[in-house]
């Protein structure tokens, strides 16, 4: 499985930017595809995932009403649309994958994972 993520960059405060994450080699439909952080300092977090199990949504709660992840089946793609940045939204953005169903819905760790895509929030 190969990770391509793509759209970040610079962003002024109340400014929108959407993320793509392109996945190679297995259809989404037997993946569960999520949105990572990590800004500078910081440790890893979880944004936005989508879950294999069930294909639901989750996100975490300081992005919850901003931020909004979505998949075409049909481009094998995951997009991470988000709205209303902040200076606090800045970090390098990862995708990342795994077939296992747990993913997204309890907090195990996927075996997969893109390259980074900087995005910067300032004025």
């Amino acid at each position: 499985v190969q990770l391509q993520a793509s759209g970040g960059g610079l962003v002024q405060p109340g400014g929108s930017l959407r993320l793509s994450c392109e996945v190679s080699g297995f259809t989404l439909d037997s993946l569960g595809v999520g949105w990572f952080r990590q800004a500078a300092g910081k440790e890893r977090e979880g944004v936005s995932c989508i879950s294999r199990s069930d294909g639901n949504t989750y996100s975490t709660g300081s992005v919850k009403g901003r931020f909004t992840i979505s998949r075409d089946n049909a481009k094998n793609t995951v997009y991470l649309q988000m709205n209303n940045l902040k200076p606090e939204d800045t970090a390098v953005y990862y995708c990342a994958t795994d077939f296992s169903r747990s993913f997204c819905v309890t907090s195990y760790y996927p075996k997969y994972w893109g390259q980074g895509t900087l995005v910067t929030v300032s004025s």
